[in-house]
């Protein structure tokens, strides 16, 4: 996956942008985190629960048509988590207090999201392009398998016992 460090930028740029967030967490679809800025908020139970929350809203938007995932919000009492797709390996959740912008922050947390997948997609295609060049350099290092052909020995004849039948 990206680094660490390039996320956890991106994540610091965005509560910059948007004054009112007080946390903002990357994690891949497999719920580990990427990359987190969440004081006082347990990530990987925030990025356990995203993950869940992700496998709902994307069953509710194709089941509803309204096509691949984007984003998700949800209001509480105290104020907004909102989460966002990043890329085909990754979303991004963000935390905000309720007198945030909310159209500040869905701009914001989408801007955030498509470069945290653009991070993690490039990533991801690099390590893939790795694997296929080793396997490729493996392959052709790898002596040829060869086949020795086995000598074909001659059968005996079937024999089989046939029953006659006669006609009354």
């Amino acid at each position: 996956m990206a680094s660490e460090a390039e996320i956890l930028d991106e994540l610091r740029r965005l509560r910059a942008r948007v004054p009112q967030l007080t946390g903002a967490l990357a994690a891949g679809v497999d719920g580990l985190v990427l990359a987190q800025d969440t004081p006082g908020v347990e990530p990987e139970r925030v990025a356990a629960l995203t993950v869940t929350a992700l496998g709902v809203a994307e069953r509710m938007a194709d089941a509803t048509g309204q096509g691949d995932f984007r984003e998700l919000l949800v209001r509480g009492v105290y104020g907004y988590v909102a989460t966002y797709a990043a890329g085909r390996g990754a979303v991004l959740t963000v935390l905000a207090q309720d007198r945030v912008n909310l159209g500040r922050l869905l701009l914001e947390g989408r801007r955030a999201g498509a470069r945290i997948g653009e991070l993690v997609d490039a990533e991801a295609a690099a390590e893939t392009e790795a694997e296929e060049r080793s396997e490729a350099t493996a392959s052709a290092k790898a002596p040829p398998r060869t086949t020795t052909a086995r000598p074909r020995t001659a059968r005996a004849p079937r024999t089989t016992n046939a029953r006659t039948t006669t006609e009354s």
